[in-house]
């Protein structure tokens, strides 16, 4: 019996304790914060959308409606046009029940968004695994765009273009300080780094039909005495050291003193010609060159070996002198 009262008291003690330990845990979980979903903003209408209006009790009042170009639903019966544009479900159906009561008494108005057409979807495209149009039903950041489209490709030359097609229909607060117009006439068009997207550093929203560009890389061409020449794909903000490095370095025999970059003149025909004395980068002792698309760098050789014809002319100076010994009269 003693045994059989200390395991009903270590039952009932344990109880008590789990129920003490459950009830010191509610209030803080009742101050957890809202979800995403229990914050997140109502859709605002916008020409294009359709609607489903039922009035109970009232069925030759039941319609299904457009919100034209000026924004309003002209098309009820009875009623003057209803404005819808940029408004949420909840407040398009306060006003057409107000205007619905001068004609039913206590109408029951119900409401319903059927198809959401008045956000254009914006275009995704360039070094990205797949391009797309992404739905803009709701906000949506730059990095959203880039994950349904499968993420970058290695072409990626590190910056994306963003162009504006349409003007901010329903400007929330906010927006105007992240740089985005309102009225549709600024900052038609801007540039983001992929490096800073990855740094958290600019993330920017994406409008409804907006154009976003994935630039892609064009080449740069590396010849001479390098490890492995050949062509690399032009990075943002792309210098010459690091060019070289890309294809394995310079060789021992590389004349560094004067490393020649042609360059397409702009807008003409022809090129320039660049010298650079890369020992003297290397050594810090002048600036870096930054790179532009479609540069040749071309890396000679030093000593008698100079040059890719260097085993034609050694071949020549043999046959020369042999012929020249040759027309010796003895």
């Amino acid at each position: 019996m003693n045994i059989q009262r200390r395991l009903c008291m270590s039952v009932v003690v344990a109880c008590c304790m789990v129920a003490l330990a459950q009830a010191q845990q509610t209030p803080s979980q009742s101050k957890k914060p809202r979800s995403d979903n229990q914050t997140s903003q109502p859709y605002l209408l916008g020409p294009g959308d359709i609607i489903e209006i039922k009035v109970f009790g009232s069925p030759d009042l039941n319609t299904t409606a457009q919100v034209d170009g000026d924004g309003n639903l002209s098309s009820l019966a009875f009623l003057d046009p209803i404005p819808a544009k940029c408004r949420s479900e909840k407040q398009v159906q306060e006003n057409i029940t107000a205007a619905y009561a001068r004609l039913v008494k206590d109408p029951q108005v119900s409401l319903r968004v059927v198809e959401r057409n008045s956000r254009t979807p914006a275009s995704i495209f360039g070094a990205v695994r797949q391009s797309t149009r992404v739905p803009m039903q709701r906000k949506q950041r730059l990095n959203e765009l880039i994950a349904a489209a499968g993420g970058f490709t290695e072409k990626t030359a590190g910056t994306i273009q963003i162009v504006h097609t349409e003007p901010v229909m329903c400007p929330g607060p906010g927006e105007e300080e992240q740089g985005w117009p309102v009225d549709g006439t600024a900052i038609p068009f801007r540039v983001v780094r992929i490096a800073d997207l990855q740094k958290g550093l600019s993330n920017p929203t994406i409008r409804p039909g907006d154009l976003v560009l994935v630039t892609e890389a064009e080449p740069i061409y590396i010849m001479g005495s390098v490890v492995a020449p050949g062509s690399i794909l032009m990075r943002d903000q792309l210098t010459l050291s690091r060019a070289l490095a890309m294809v394995g370095g310079t060789r021992k025999e590389a004349k560094l003193s004067e490393i020649r970059i042609y360059r397409q003149k702009a807008g003409a025909t022809g090129q320039d010609i660049i010298k650079v004395n890369y020992a003297s980068i290397k050594k810090n002792e002048i600036p870096d060159v930054f790179l532009q698309p479609y540069d040749a760098i071309d890396v000679s050789d030093t000593g008698i070996f100079q040059g890719t014809d260097w085993w034609a002319k050694v071949l020549e100076a043999l046959t020369g002198g042999l012929r020249n010994r040759m027309l010796i009269p003895m």
